[in-house]
């Protein structure tokens, strides 16, 4: 039986990247959307790993499919962590990005240059047709910029600085920013989990819901 993966979000930014990165597996790879799983999600965990085994599952209970699901956010420290693992929903789900980073921007107004520190996180969780979970997570370290800048990215890359590379995660080549972003992180480690599963596993063998 040849399995699909079916990554729960129907964010095509998101997408690109998991289909590049993924593209080795040599399996189909969906959006929940195109899977036909129109769902509405409540993500009420407490942790981005919480909240990506609820996505993972609300999915897999629909298709048996493996499917995958992240959850991730940004983490400022200077705001006490926020906006975390309400990333998606600060200031309201329907509020443009351009706002939301601006408004960052403007509460780290005092903040000093070692005070602006911030982190991506993402975490993974996979639902194997057997109903096993699967878990990576990766992080990347950087500085809340002084301003926006950069095209490249979506949510809060434009603010996102990594003095590294002088650049925001906007501005950086997306070959590049899969290399070396949270989710680029996440997503290889869970590469390499999934491919030990299905060479260690007849397919025939899981038991699809």
């Amino acid at each position: 039986m040849k399995h699909r993966i079916i990554f729960a979000t129907g964010n095509e930014g998101k997408m690109r990247e998991i289909r590049m990165i993924l593209a080795d597996l040599d399996l189909e790879i969906l959006s929940m959307k195109e899977a036909g799983a129109d769902l509405d999600i409540v993500e009420n965990g407490t942790t981005f790993a919480e909240n990506a085994e609820i996505k993972a599952r609300a999915v897999w209970k629909c298709t048996g499919d493996i499917v995958l699901a992240d959850d991730s956010g940004l983490v400022v420290d200077y705001l006490g962590g926020e906006p975390g693992v309400y990333s998606a929903r600060y200031m309201g789900e329907d509020t443009s990005y351009e706002i939301k980073n601006q408004a960052i921007i403007d509460r780290l107004e005092g903040a000093r240059e070692q005070e602006r520190t911030a982190r991506f996180v993402s975490a993974i969780a996979a639902v194997l047709p057997d109903g096993t979970v699967i878990h990576t997570e990766g992080t990347v370290e950087g500085v809340i910029a002084h301003e926006s800048a950069g095209t490249g990215g979506f949510g809060y890359d434009p603010i996102f600085y990594l003095p590294e590379y002088g650049k925001t995660s906007a501005e950086i080549p997306i070959e590049k920013k899969n290399e070396i972003s949270h989710r680029g992180k996440a997503l290889e480690a869970m590469k390499i989990k999934l491919k030990e599963v299905l060479q260690g596993e007849n397919h025939e063998d899981f038991n699809c819901q």
